[in-house]
């Protein structure tokens, strides 16, 4: 027996001692593609050398003789630490991820392929302007002189993915760089969905319901639209969606993902220091590594520092000496789906108000690892592409010989929108920077804007021109064929809204309504908030004069309106009421959480029990007020609508009926339905977080998921690529977390500001900023989590242009020189 118990020891130790082995021998090939920050090189072409200064977050100061080395400097920067995501991000917008990832995003490339987004990149190289045009190549320049190094020192494939996958890397393009930006234009916009959602809701809801359940923002009236069932007869209503599964390899999100950000500005009389103020947090999904990579250029027209999209060669958010600007998605209305007859004696045709027309069709081969590849036949029509059944359900409202086409801006030929980003970073004055923005066509922006003497907000990007009698406004898909329904090119850039030094002195935006406009001059029916915005109102009034601290102060806000204002709307026949229930049973409950939440402030703080409690009532009360009107299609509503609940609890329009269930027999009440909603989200809390209210935390089911999109899901490896925290914040405070909305973890963090930036022109050097991960793509990296800790306690890095102070405390200096 002891003999026995010795070898099993002995091959234990072996197994153990060939694990550890292992482990050491992947380590030393995943960290060769780690870059050695204080490495020199040198390389053909560079007009004098270029210094790469990477202070102790590893924000990189690039030097150099002319504009074109910085340039291509950046670019040899972001290879180095974002090199596969780069790649992928190139990938998506050629539709080419089946290549490497097989049938799992053969719908993705489909889709990709039937936009044609690479091509039209390709095609909008020449419509840049020369600086633009040199820039570009410049950066792409420098991409591939890191792919080349990693070629020829066998430094680790360039990235410990292409282990696990291709390790093929083609030279970078400057097509490449606008591609990335049409990618970005394709992750900001909704109308696509919403026009379906509201076709699909058309066809089953009555009009004061349809309004209850898609409503307007408050104040602005309701317009009457025509029923989806009179613009395309014979559609019926479909309740079984045929959307493309959720993957986080899909630019294209729910709409309720579409894009967010807040920015606001003050004016030298609103500053304390008598300078101007500018805070901007632009919200995208959240991904390992963030989209943002943080950068300083001293280009020839002076130094700028902000954040950059690796495979891009701007700064897209952030400041010079003279000049800060930031972002925030506008809301445009820039797409309309058109209803296109197909020829019934012909199927290459399709009727156009000037008879039939044959489609313009090409084909395309998708090579699909792992497969057979596979024959796209893509079609366009003069309204723009048609698109797949299955892309947001459009084939569920699409009538019998019949297929659906997409006009939008970001379709346009000759896009300019990268020559306006590169000319907006070397604006030195709001007016400079304004006429900038009129090269931008997607995606449309409103771009905050602030020099040393004035603020402006300006909405940039093509907006449609619309004829006056379009049938449905934009807001529900039309045919084709009419010629109302079609766009007439686009309107002048003097129509966009613009606020230049308001007398107030303060201006903001949390994707709230920006101007009140009837049709066809409206930029937008649909707005991406309507509470952000009271309580940023509320923060900016309480002060006569503003700081750098109460911008960070108002930037980190907790606060819910929609919580403060529906709450009591939902529980006010419930506070209070009825004798103390028995210690343990489910009264005793309600009651306690009731208690919690009168006292509750509407802070969404993640060391509270209150945020989560409040969640799961709302979110189990909106599913109960709809799911016996829409049955499945209530999944399409897994976000919290704090107006529509105002409405039914307010009884607005009537629309207290959504209160009683149609297929029970009793008249249910509104509290009836609060009281039931509370008693369903106390139940499922205490299977998930235990008996003891007390104990719950809204961080614990709030947590911040920084995901790799490709290794994020493998066993074991997702611990050491996945960046979790538990974050405060929700759906709509200023520090925005959305939550995912659905399956078992439906309050995870999913989409929030990956960047946060806060300029103080009466000392520049003071200006602060911050990402939510690292500086780095390599999960071996120290540099690659190493800001998320800050980000989440609500902590900046300086946002200096000082050269001697990122020399002082630089973990490394490249100096690259002319071979």
């Amino acid at each position: 027996m002891f003999t026995v118990f010795r070898w099993l020891l002995r091959i234990l130790s072996g197994l153990i001692l060939l694990g550890l082995a292992a482990l050491a021998v992947a380590y030393f090939f995943l960290s060769r593609s780690l870059p050695d920050y204080s490495e020199d090189f040198a390389l053909p072409g560079l007009s004098a050398p270029v210094e790469i200064v990477r202070n102790n977050a590893n924000v990189p100061h690039i030097f150099g003789g002319s504009d074109e080395d910085v340039f291509r400097a950046l670019g040899f920067a972001h290879a180095q630490d974002r090199l596969w995501q780069m790649t992928l991000l190139r990938r998506t917008a050629q539709g080419r991820l089946s290549e490497i990832f097989g049938e799992r995003t053969l719908q993705t490339d489909a889709m990709i392929r039937r936009y044609d987004l690479y091509g039209l990149a390709s095609r909008a190289v020449p419509a840049q302007d020369e600086p633009t045009r040199r820039a570009l190549d410049a950066y792409a320049r420098g991409v591939n002189d890191w792919i080349d190094q990693v070629n020829a020192e066998a430094r680790g494939r360039g990235a410990p993915e292409f282990f696990f996958f291709s390790n093929e890397i083609a030279a970078w393009q400057p097509a490449d760089s606008i591609a990335i930006l049409k990618l970005m234009a394709l992750q900001l916009s909704s109308h696509l969905e919403s026009e379906v959602l509201r076709a699909r809701m058309s066809l089953l809801l009555p009009d004061d319901r349809l309004h209850d359940i898609l409503p307007d923002d408050p104040g602005q009236a309701v317009t009457a639209l025509p029923r989806y069932s009179e613009l395309a007869p014979g559609v019926t209503p479909d309740y079984e969606p045929i959307r493309m599964a959720e993957d986080p390899l899909s630019p294209f999100h729910r709409r309720a993902f579409a894009g967010a950000s807040n920015a606001w500005a003050a004016a030298p009389a609103r500053s304390a220091a008598g300078g101007t103020l500018l805070a901007n947090d632009p919200h995208l999904s959240f991904t390992a590594p963030s989209i943002w990579y943080l950068a300083r250029l001293q280009l020839q027209s002076g130094g700028v520092i902000g954040a950059t999209i690796p495979g891009t060669p701007v700064i897209m958010t952030g400041r010079s000496d003279a000049l800060g600007w930031g972002l925030t998605t506008a809301y445009v209305d820039d797409q309309d789906l058109h209803i296109e007859e197909v020829n019934p004696d012909n199927p290459e045709e399709y009727r156009t108000p000037d008879g039939w027309k044959k489609f313009e069709t090409r084909r395309s081969i998708i090579n699909v690892a792992g497969s057979a590849p596979v024959t796209l036949t893509l079609r366009w029509t003069e309204n723009g592409p048609v698109l797949a059944g299955s892309h947001y359900d459009v084939g569920t409202v699409t009538p019998r010989g019949h297929v659906m086409s997409l006009s939008w801006t970001a379709l346009a030929e000759g896009d300019t929108s990268m020559t306006a980003a590169m000319r907006l970073m070397q604006s030195k004055t709001v007016d400079d920077a304004i006429e900038a923005g009129r090269l931008v066509v997607a995606p449309a922006q409103n771009v905050m804007l602030a020099d040393r003497a004035g603020i402006a907000m300006q909405t940039v990007g093509a907006i449609p021109n619309r004829d006056p009698q379009m049938q449905a406004q934009g807001r529900l898909p039309t045919p084709g064929w009419d010629p109302r329904n079609r766009w007439d090119g686009v309107r002048p850039y003097e129509d966009n809204p613009r606020v230049v030094n308001p007398d107030t002195g303060i201006l903001g935006n949390t994707n709230n309504k920006t101007v009140d406009r009837p049709f066809p001059n409206h930029v937008s029916f649909e707005w991406g908030d309507t509470q952000r915005i009271q309580r940023w109102l509320a923060l900016m009034r309480a002060r006569e004069v503003h700081t750098r601290e109460s911008f960070i102060e108002a930037q980190l806000d907790t606060v819910s309106i929609g919580a403060r204002q529906v709450l009591p709307l939902i529980g006010a026949d419930l506070w209070f009421t009825g004798e103390a229930a028995p210690e343990g049973t489910p009264e005793r409950q309600r009651q306690r959480a009731l208690e919690m939440l009168a006292q509750w402030n509407g802070e969404m703080n993640e060391h509270m029990p209150e945020p989560l409690i409040s969640q799961a009532w709302l979110a189990a009360l909106q599913d109960r007020l709809i799911r016996d009107e829409l049955g499945p299609m209530a999944d399409e509503f897994g976000h919290i609508d704090n107006v529509f609940l105002t409405r039914v609890f307010r009884n607005e329009g009537g629309a207290g009926v959504w209160c009683d269930i149609i297929q029970s027999s009793p008249v249910e009440t509104c509290t009836d339905i609060a009281r039931m909603a509370l008693d369903d989200a106390l139940v499922w809390l205490s299977d998930r977080y235990g008996k003891n209210i007390e104990s719950w935390r809204w961080g614990d089911a709030h947590q911040a998921t920084h995901d790799h999109p490709v290794l994020g899901n493998v066993p074991l490896l997702r611990y050491l690529v996945n960046i979790r925290q538990s974050t405060s914040g929700g759906d709509d405070t200023l520090l925005r977390g959305v939550t995912k909305g659905y399956g078992q973890d439906p309050f995870q963090n999913v989409h929030g500001a990956g960047y946060r930036g806060v300029y103080d022109f009466a000392d520049p050097d003071s200006s602060v900023f911050i990402t939510s991960t690292g500086q780095s793509g390599h999960p071996l990296s120290r540099f690659y989590d190493d800001l998320g800790g800050l980000w989440r306690r609500g902590e900046y890095i300086p946002m200096s242009l000082d050269a001697d102070l990122a020399r002082a405390a630089a973990v490394g200096i490249t100096h690259l020189t002319p071979r």
